[in-house]
């Protein structure tokens, strides 16, 4: 996993300079200024420049924007202020066709070069929420795969695909289980990573949204959109693994290492039947566990 954990993005309108600054200290892993539906079409064009002010701020955590839609005549300008420095990640909306990964590597590859940043130092995280890039999915992880370090995971986005599909969004989300699943899958096949799970929007259901965190780390992701400071929290604990569990995995490794050593591939530990897919689990669980400490301790 890159940079630390990815467990919480915490989103904050790009044009609202108390916010983006309060963002940016809450303990989200990573925060995201929005400069796509969080901020009017008037004020696009001024918030650029209050998005890349804040950034160059101190800050806890790593820093993304959210430009508007690559079919947008906002985008290419977005780019343009945005990247720098003080710049993690872009957050691509609406991602339907594997040619704007490219165009959009090929653009930050030319800001990188005229602005003495690393070679694809900025990665991209494009969200998935609509029927036609569901549907191209497999196509489209392939192709952010390809780019060489530039994509590194995949996002999902149920407001608007559930507005796409007219589903009803409700509270069991049981309706999202399709998407999330897919996602998941097709991460793991292109060899991406964990992809990063939806926003919950019913902010005072802080009942739901923890059993939404719980189910998205049941079904395969690695993190979660945010919309609230207070949503980080019960982000941040749900994608962390419990230390019991640590501990638990831990023992399996050794447990499994000595029989391995005694020419056994089988054994049980606690009543758990151990093989090589349980150890290799229990080695990502761990290694999960050092990214996550290693990242609190230099915080």
């Amino acid at each position: 996993m890159s940079h630390g954990p990815n467990r919480s993005f915490l989103f904050a309108p790009g044009d609202h300079p108390r916010r983006a600054e309060k963002v940016l200290q809450v303990g989200a892993d990573a925060a995201i200024l929005d400069l796509e539906d969080a901020v009017a079409v008037a004020a696009k064009p001024g918030a650029r420049e209050a998005v890349r002010a804040a950034l160059a701020r101190p800050r806890r955590c790593r820093g993304f924007v959210r430009v508007n839609a690559f079919g947008t005549e906002w985008c290419f300008a977005d780019l343009h202020v945005v990247v720098g420095p003080a710049l993690d990640g872009i957050v691509l909306p609406k991602l339907e066709d594997g040619a704007e990964l490219v165009a959009m590597d090929w653009m930050l590859s030319a800001l990188e070069r005229e602005r003495g940043l690393p070679p694809r130092g900025i990665e991209v995280m494009p969200i998935l929420e609509t029927a036609l890039g569901f549907s191209r999915l497999g196509a489209l992880a392939a192709q952010a795969k390809a780019l060489g370090g530039r994509v590194k995971r995949l996002a999902f986005g149920a407001g608007d695909y559930t507005l796409d599909l007219g589903l009803s969004w409700g509270r069991a989300e049981t309706e999202l289980e399709t998407a999330r699943a897919a996602i998941v899958l097709h991460s793991r096949a292109a060899g991406l990573e964990p992809p990063i799970d939806t926003v919950w929007i019913e902010l005072r259901d802080a009942e739901g949204y923890a059993a939404s965190c719980a189910r998205g780390v049941a079904l395969g992701f690695q993190g979660r959109l945010c919309i609230h400071p207070d949503q980080v929290g019960v982000a941040n604990a749900a994608f962390s693994p419990p230390p019991e569990e640590v501990a638990r995995a831990e023992r399996i490794i050794a447990a499994f290492a000595e029989a391995e050593a005694q020419g056994l591939a089988s054994i049980q530990v606690e009543g758990r039947f151990v093989d090589y897919p349980i150890v290799e689990r229990a080695q990502r669980l761990v290694a999960l566990a050092r990214v996550i400490r290693e990242a609190r301790e230099s915080a």
